[in-house]
Parts: C-alpha cells; sequence; structure tokens
C-alpha cells in the first residue's frame, strides 16, 4: 500500500500520514467531555481528575439521541473520570483507555485561567507560549498521531469514536487534515460538542465540528466558554 501525505508539515512535526485514500464513508467522532466546575469557570483541566457537574451529567446524556444512528467498532476514551462518565452516559461502551486521548498537561498553569496566566505572561495562550513543567507541542503532536493511527485499521469497518477533551481533540481535528499542532487554536470546542472526521475523494476532511449540544443551548455557549481557556 502506498504512503502519502496529507500535507506539507509544519514546525511542530511532518504532516500526519496515512496509508492509502480514505473512503468517503469514514467517520472518526471527536467527542469532549460534558462540563466540570472547572470547564465552567475556564480554568486549564489537565491532570486534575474532575468530575461532571450536573450540566455536564445533562450534556453526556443528550449525547445519546446525537448518536442514536451511530454503530461504533471502536470506542477509545481518555483515562480522566471525566471522559469515562460522559461516555458511559453517552450509551457508549469502551472498549479501551488510551493514554493518549488524556488532555495536554498543562504543568505549571494547572487549575489557572488564560486571564490569570497572563497576568504573569502578557498575551500568553497556548497556542503561542510554553508551558512551564508541561508538555510541549511535540510531545503532544506526537501523542495525536499515534491514537489517529490506532483508529485508521478499524475505520474501514465502521466509525470509531474518541471521549477526551477539548485541546487534544482540536490537536487531533488539525493532524487529521495535516495541519501542525498550533492550527488546533483554530477550532474551537465546546464541552460535549461532537465532531466528526471523515474523507472526501481519498483526502482527510473535517465533516462535521463543535456541533451544539442541546443542553449546552439551553444556557450559555459552551463554544464561548471554550474560548476562554
Amino acid at each position: 500500500m502506498t504512503t502519502t501525505q496529507t500535507g506539507a508539515g509544519s514546525e511542530t512535526g511532518p504532516a500526519f500520514v496515512v496509508p492509502g485514500p480514505i473512503p468517503d464513508d469514514t467517520e472518526l467522532w471527536l467527542i469532549r467531555h460534558g462540563e466540570t466546575e472547572w470547564s465552567r469557570s475556564g480554568q486549564h483541566t489537565g491532570r486534575t481528575d474532575l468530575p461532571l457537574t450536573p450540566d455536564g451529567e445533562r450534556q453526556a446524556v443528550a449525547l445519546k439521541a446525537m448518536l442514536a444512528d451511530v454503530r461504533p467498532v471502536l470506542v477509545l476514551s481518555s483515562p480522566r473520570q471525566r471522559a469515562l462518565h460522559t461516555a458511559e452516559l453517552a450509551g457508549l461502551r469502551v472498549d479501551d483507555v488510551d493514554p493518549d486521548l488524556a488532555e495536554w498537561d498543562y504543568g505549571e498553569y494547572e487549575g489557572l485561567t488564560t486571564a490569570q496566566i497572563r497576568e504573569r505572561v502578557p498575551g500568553w495562550s497556548l497556542w503561542t507560549h510554553p508551558v512551564p513543567g508541561g508538555e510541549t507541542p511535540e510531545e503532544v503532536r506526537v501523542r495525536a498521531d499515534q491514537v489517529l493511527r490506532r483508529a485508521l485499521p478499524h475505520l474501514a469497518e465502521g466509525p470509531v469514536v474518541f471521549v477526551a477533551h477539548g485541546h487534544i481533540s482540536r490537536v487531533l481535528g488539525a493532524r487529521w487534515i495535516g495541519l501542525g499542532v498550533l492550527d488546533g487554536g483554530r477550532l474551537a470546542l465546546g464541552t460535549a460538542a461532537p465532531s466528526v472526521l471523515g474523507g472526501q475523494h481519498g483526502t482527510p476532511v473535517i465533516e462535521r465540528w463543535n456541533v451544539p449540544n442541546p443542553v449546552a443551548q439551553q444556557g450559555e455557549s459552551v463554544s464561548a466558554r471554550a474560548k476562554s481557556q
């Protein structure tokens, strides 16, 4: 089988490489977990293992209807309870817990909002600045590419679902279409808002992104909260 690149790559590593063309009926679902106290407040939540809020649980239950027609052949989840509980409430049977789906490690900035970090480092953004004691973009790229490669053999059999977190999912979306890690900064993603990666004429594409969760639509926009991180 011929190996082709999906893009030109970037300063954070080569483009994600897929073997051969991507079928048009490919479905790789990315599901960010439901709301937690820190996602609601905009605090960076990497290693901290927080539970879902009551609203987050309702968002996760609402995913069941959104996924009603999906028959996944493989479901992988982050090891954090907020992801595993989201999968459970959404009616998904997790086949394996994959540490590559864990959220970006924010190091010394764990638990801080962007506004708080900018008091120390003016203009700071995860997508433009380092995180002391945390992961580099290259380390996150390696994890994202590994879990995408794990999904590839199963996509020919049917949909694959990843249940993970905001920033790692944004990186996964960027990598799928051949962009660099830092391009994930252009893909806002709300809590419990599914996205679908697929193929068109053999090329990896984003079919749907940040599909609004119906529970989130009843209150403040979840995507707006995501942008605060």
